[in-house]
């Protein structure tokens, strides 16, 4: 017989539609994108046969410009912890627009509860509370940050959930009430100061490894728990995900709350290594997660994407933007070029989809 039966029921299996993983398109992307850019150090005049990524002048003890690979990480690594959080949301065929606000007021609340009471030996000259809130164990003002972020995401969830509004709109206003709260904490002025323990917490390296720690969790709950098959099956087909048992409504809530969470502990990251926090922080943010999501292979549609996916995004992002600055252009380039990418993430998926429709 020419295809023999595997598996049950008499189907056959056919190489030709074997599923190419999109972690690896993404893979060679990523790759492809660093070709491009060492080429262009190559062959432009200015840059003087300059590498991007490899050290051709012996200056370190490894091949690597290991100082432009340590940005690349660093500069992506706190957004895509929010970029965990958005994968999520969008799996279930949502959006979040609030991350980069909520960053914004979780940072001024959290830090507000992280101060020290003595500055160079004199009292802290921006201190938000009296005594009583100076010099806090670190556990206080992480719980107090997680607590806003899930404050806010359960808001969110529960709009959606219960009052039937598309998350666009929910979202938006959790953007723009979370900013204010941002801007209305201290009255608009910065809070800094913090503890030695709280600034340890974004210290060195220690943003690519709360990054890399939460990649490596959400990972095994999307693939192997209920949590991540529910995720999917409300994003795949909401309507048979509630005929078949699934709490659409609790289980949104849920999400949206973890988004929430994942986007107050990034804001904890930022101002613990920034050591002061500023109601601008955070602004577009969540614009940069999602574009993270989407160069990862999360279909906007809901249903389809991966944390590996979202990983490898950001990278793709955080080479994007270093390339830029590797080849000295200007920073509103960068800003041309994201957003070209995000349009073209998105073509490619709905092609994509198309494509397999029609295969189906």
């Amino acid at each position: 017989m020419a295809g023999g039966a595997h598996g049950t029921g008499g189907l056959t299996f056919d190489k030709s539609k074997r599923a190419w993983p999109n972690e690896l398109n993404i893979l060679f992307a990523l790759i492809l994108i660093v070709a491009i850019f060492e080429g262009l150090g190559q062959v432009l005049p200015y840059m003087r046969q300059q590498s991007f990524l490899f050290d051709s002048n012996g200056r370190f003890d490894s091949i690597f410009n290991e100082a432009r690979l340590r940005i690349i990480i660093l500069q992506v690594s706190i957004i895509g912890i929010i970029a965990l959080g958005v994968t999520q949301v969008i799996i279930t065929a949502g959006i979040d627009l609030s991350s980069g606000s909520v960053v914004g007021a979780t940072a001024m609340i959290a830090m507000s509860f992280a101060q020290t009471s003595l500055v160079n030996g004199h009292p802290n000259p921006k201190a938000i509370f009296g005594e009583w809130a100076m010099d806090l164990p670190v556990l206080i003002p992480v719980l107090v940050g997680l607590g806003c972020g899930l404050i806010a995401g359960f808001i969110n969830g529960a709009l959606i959930a219960y009052t039937r509004i598309p998350p666009f709109i929910a979202t938006l206003g959790m953007m723009v009430s979370a900013r204010g709260v941002a801007k209305w904490w201290s009255r608009g002025n910065p809070i800094s100061f913090p503890t030695e323990d709280f600034a340890w917490i974004g210290s060195g390296m220690m943003p690519v490894i709360w990054f890399m720690m939460l990649a490596v969790l959400f990972h095994f709950i999307m693939r192997y728990t209920v949590y991540g098959k529910h995720t999917y099956a409300i994003g795949s087909n909401q309507d048979a995900a509630r005929m078949s048992g699934i709490n659409v409504d609790r289980h949104r809530i849920l999400v949206y709350s973890i988004a929430g969470i994942l986007a107050s502990f990034a804001a904890i990251i930022l101002s613990s290594k920034n050591l002061t926090a500023q109601s601008g922080m955070g602004i577009m943010y969540e614009l940069d997660a999602i574009a993270m999501a989407v160069i990862g292979g999360v279909s906007l549609t809901g249903g389809r994407g991966s944390i590996i996916g979202t990983v490898l995004g950001a990278l793709i992002f955080g080479v994007i933007i270093s390339g830029f600055t590797y080849l000295r252009l200007d920073a509103f380039y960068q800003e041309m070029v994201k957003g070209g990418i995000i349009v073209a993430a998105v073509v490619l998926d709905q092609w994509r989809q198309r494509r397999a429709g029609s295969k189906g």
